[in-house]
């Protein structure tokens, strides 16, 4: 009798702040032929003769500025919701990485041991990318035919109604009154992974491309769904702020990427008098590095050097209760 079993998987955070951790990491992240999509040799001679020799210990400070008692926020958060997702179903769950630990093969091998042999994979972006859930499904598919084990996929799931009202309440409870403009941060990817994931010839090939009905192309398209993650929010929400726009961050080299850019709209936005402003990051689903580091810290220093006054870093969706709920749904209807 088949026994299934549910598979978390988020993106992944060094062992430690430790310098070597986290060049560690980095290798493994980088390495990665979805992540940075070059030639085998290219890629290894950028990032082992390039990216590796410089970055990990300014790396290592910005997870410094974030780690807690409990370690990284991504694993802790992680953590904590595949427990409540277990408390809430009556198959086996686990949790695992795509890049450092808890591993893939680990994750599916504890299934196994509770006697898992169909396992449910739940790649954690709402959104799809080729940087994020084309590799989660890679190397979950090459690390359970290994181990003999049957594997679904759970499809992005920005479009459900329970993930978009939990987020729509989440950054709701943090934007009031007060806050002239609320801007939707996504992580960035190169136009090139676009084109690259597009089935046929629609991505940029026109200028309303995102809203034109293309269900193969819409079902890989990151800007499109992006946009409509964006839409569908402030539609759901009760009382919207009065601006509000979309943007790209965690750009790296010279690849022609998606914007605008969110520090320099975080910038543009002070100089041009918004003096509240309250920053989410739909892509996300728990807290991290990207999250906490990157817009807590360095888009509010950008915002309030500029000019503004007041500036909102939203949680992501985290553990609350309508986002557990919302996930355990969309986990139940995979398990038929």
């Amino acid at each position: 009798m088949t026994q299934s079993g549910i598979l978390l998987v988020n993106l992944g955070t060094p062992d430690s702040t430790s310098v070597p951790d986290v060049r560690r990491y980095l290798g493994e992240f980088l390495m990665d032929e979805y992540v940075i999509d070059l030639p085998h040799w290219l890629r290894w001679l950028l990032i082992h003769g390039i990216i590796l020799r410089v970055r990990p210990k300014k790396t290592a400070a910005a997870y410094q500025s974030i780690w807690t008692d409990a370690g990284s926020p991504l694993y802790a958060i992680s953590d904590a919701l595949t427990q409540d997702i277990q408390s809430q179903s009556q198959v086996p769950v686990a949790l695992a990485m795509r890049y450092g630990n808890p591993s893939i093969r680990h994750g599916l091998e504890q299934l196994k041991d509770r006697g898992v042999d169909h396992v449910i994979s739940v790649p954690l972006y709402p959104q799809y990318a080729m940087a994020t859930t084309k590799t989660v499904t890679v190397a979950v598919d090459t690390a359970a035919q290994e181990l003999g084990m049957v594997v679904n996929h759970v499809s992005p799931f920005y479009g459900d109604s329970g993930y978009i009202h939990a987020l729509a309440n989440t950054i709701q409870a943090h934007v009031d009154h007060t806050v002239d403009y609320l801007l939707m941060s996504y992580h960035g990817i190169p136009v090139r992974h676009v084109k690259k994931t597009d089935p046929g010839k629609h991505c940029f090939q026109s200028k309303d491309c995102c809203f034109i009905p293309n269900k193969d192309a819409h079902a890989v398209c990151y800007p499109h769904q992006v946009k409509q993650t964006s839409l569908s929010v402030i539609q759901a929400m009760k009382t919207p702020p009065p601006q509000w726009s979309w943007s790209f961050q965690s750009r790296f080299g010279l690849d022609q990427w998606l914007t605008p850019f969110t520090d320099a709209e975080i910038k543009r936005l002070a100089q041009s008098g918004v003096r509240h402003l309250a920053v989410c990051c739909p892509a996300f689903v728990a807290d991290c590095l990207e999250t906490l580091e990157e817009i807590g810290e360095e888009g509010k220093e950008i915002f309030l050097e500029n000019g503004g006054e007041t500036f909102t870093m939203i949680p992501c969706l985290n553990t609350e209760p309508e986002w557990v709920s919302a996930l355990s749904g969309i986990i139940q209807r995979a398990l038929g």
